[in-house]
């Protein structure tokens, strides 16, 4: 009976000792070779890179190795196949070197991605391997073993990372606090809470340039939220970034227009920024194809609102301007006698302006300058002008003169001024341009 036992007893023993040398599968995961590149390799090299991959799934270092040295290093998988065969037996310096190596000549490698970030994760440099897997999902978004490593490992870091800045916080170590909300930035970027809390701290803290560095991310993230935009506009007037801070208190109105503190921040800076509101018709004059008497008072008042005095006293009598989009212009420049109206006290803002009236306009408002400071130069003598189609004893033969011999508006090639044409929009606008070129 012993007899008989003896040889299965053996032959099981054989049996275990063959199962107990097949090799472990490896500890870490290995990318599958990318279609593209596989695709560009002759049959026989295809098969090589095949047989070693699957070695190296297997955990198969031996063989791994011996099928990458037969590859050759020309061959496209040779670098990153030694990295991972060197990882397989544990020599980590090495493997960090080869993927290294790798990804100087392939930067997008996803394999070599894929080894280094399971190395920083095994040597515990958890920054590296996030950036490691972000890397392979730069190259590959749908990767599902990148995509689980990096939602998992940014989830877990940036609740340490939280946890930390909290314990700072209560030992009140802002500092540090703040050196763990931006560790936790680098795992969760979009961590709106972790821009507030930074932007909470930079501002007591007096640094408010870097306070609206995250109220600005804040915002991106959140433009909407009335919380953000307040402390964002606040923080910018701080700063004393006004026109900025206009902007945003402007957008908080659109969520809160009842807001009457915010309603007073907005008008005290727009007197001190020297801002009144435009309606969409001045946007409109460049389009004008005969420029009329409110876009032209509009274009005064907006373009030389630095140089001119505000208003002062009762204003003049105007009876025809109360429709007309440039009322508060139409006064201003009426006011300041550079624009006119009429004897029955009429403006008629419609009407397009010749080119003779505008001489007259422009007349009064270097008239105006001048008693300003400003300086004007004639570019030749009145007595030089002969002007072809305005007599002397024409109501604008001298506004004319003047303005030619200043050289604001010129005559033609056969001498004449044509003061009964019409001018555009954009020729009005480029008048006005030089005369603001002139006097700064």
């Amino acid at each position: 009976m012993t007899r008989k036992i003896g040889p299965v007893i053996l032959a099981a023993l054989l049996w275990q000792a063959c199962v107990s040398l097949k090799p472990l599968p490896p500890s870490f995961y290995v990318e599958t070779l990318p279609a593209d590149k596989i695709s560009l390799l002759s049959l026989e090299d295809r098969i090589i890179v095949e047989e070693a991959w699957a070695r190296i799934k297997q955990g198969d270092a031996g063989r791994a190795a011996k099928l990458v040295e037969k590859m050759g290093p020309q061959n496209p998988f040779y670098t990153v196949g030694l990295g991972y065969v060197s990882f397989m037996n544990n020599d980590i310096g090495a493997a960090e070197g080869y993927f290294k190596q790798e990804l100087g000549a392939a930067p997008e490698s996803t394999l070599a991605h894929a080894g280094l970030a399971q190395i920083y994760i095994k040597t515990g440099q958890d920054d590296l391997a996030f950036n490691e897997y972000a890397e392979v999902l730069k190259t590959d978004p749908d990767n599902p073993w990148a995509l689980k490593e990096y939602e998992s490992l940014k989830k877990l870091k940036t609740e340490e990372h939280f946890q930390e800045a909290g314990t700072y916080l209560a030992a009140g170590d802002a500092e540090r606090a703040k050196a763990s909300f931006l560790r936790a930035l680098h795992y969760s970027p979009k961590s709106l809470e972790a821009h507030l809390r930074l932007a909470q701290l930079y501002r007591s803290g007096g640094q408010l340039s870097n306070a609206l560095f995250h109220l600005n991310a804040a915002y991106a993230l959140d433009p909407k939220n009335k919380d953000i935009l307040k402390d964002y506009a606040d923080t910018l007037l701080a700063a004393e970034q006004h026109g900025r801070s206009l902007d945003i208190y402007r957008q908080y109105l659109e969520v809160d227009p009842k807001n009457k503190e915010v309603k007073d921040r907005v008008e005290s800076l727009k007197n001190k920024l020297g801002i009144f509101e435009l309606p969409s018709q001045y946007r409109s004059i460049p389009l004008s194809m005969a420029v009329t008497r409110e876009e032209v008072a509009a274009l005064i008042a907006v373009k030389f609102k630095g140089q001119l005095d505000e208003v002062r006293g009762k204003p003049p009598v105007i009876i025809d301007i109360a429709t007309s989009w440039a009322s508060r212009e139409i006064i201003r420049t009426a006011a300041q006698g550079i624009m006119e109206g009429y004897a029955n006290h009429t403006f008629q803002p419609k009407q397009a302006v010749s080119r003779a009236e505008l001489a007259e306009i422009l007349v009064r408002l270097v008239g105006r300058l001048r008693a300003k400071g400003f300086n004007f130069i004639r570019q030749f003598p009145e007595g030089m002008i002969q002007i072809a189609d305005v007599s002397p004893d024409n109501y604008y033969y001298q506004p004319i003169a003047d303005v030619v011999s200043l050289q604001l508006m010129e005559l033609g090639p056969d001498k004449t001024f044509r003061p009964e044409m019409t001018l555009s929009g954009q020729e009005a606008i480029k008048v006005f341009d030089l005369i603001l070129s002139l006097i700064k």
